[in-house]
């Protein structure tokens, strides 16, 4: 009985137009932020880190997107307000979903933007209390989300070729809207 209904429901939601079936979807499922953090790293692959006021162990620059904002333009934002450094983003982002906190971090790795000093690198928000160079081999204490993050980073820069037998996508095929 419980399958026959569930069955009947899904042919309601199928009739449902775009925009009811999101409203739909965003009333039954759980509510996550999302935010954009960045590793920014200088020509000697050192890392900048920040302390924020609030935490004892370092980050790195970043926060929760705008409404509609984009996760790319999310990165540079935080990382100008936080240390008033222009960057480009390298390669593509790392996901990280965090589910008892109900967190997705957008985790993307960059280098200075062309004309910029990595010298100029200075707390520009009142959250941050300090903004530091560090090499590789010697970082201090990351927070969890950042060592979290800097893990998925570096495997998603690692990823495993597809196996040759791995059906490619069919052509033509559309993709019901949510």
């Amino acid at each position: 009985m419980l399958a026959r209904l569930h069955l009947s429901l899904l042919h309601v939601y199928r009739r449902l137009p775009t925009k009811g079936r999101r409203l739909v979807v965003r009333t039954i499922s759980p509510s996550f932020t999302v935010g954009a953090m960045c590793f920014i790293e200088r020509d000697d692959a050192a890392i900048l880190l920040v302390r924020h006021v609030y935490r004892r162990r370092w980050g790195v620059p970043g926060g929760l997107l705008k409404r509609g904002e984009d996760a790319a333009d999310a990165a540079r934002r935080e990382v100008f307000e936080e240390v008033g450094l222009r960057v480009d983003l390298v390669g593509e982002p790392a996901v990280v979903v965090d589910p008892p906190p109900q967190r997705v971090d957008v985790v993307f790795r960059a280098r200075l933007a062309a004309d910029v000093d990595p010298s100029r690198a200075r707390p520009g928000s009142p959250e941050i209390l300090e903004a530091r160079w560090f090499p590789r081999e010697e970082l201090p204490e990351l927070q969890h989300e950042t060592a979290t993050a800097l893990v998925a980073l570096a495997r998603s820069s690692h990823r495993p070729q597809a196996p040759a037998s791995s059906a490619p996508p069919q052509p033509g095929r559309r993709r019901d809207p949510v």
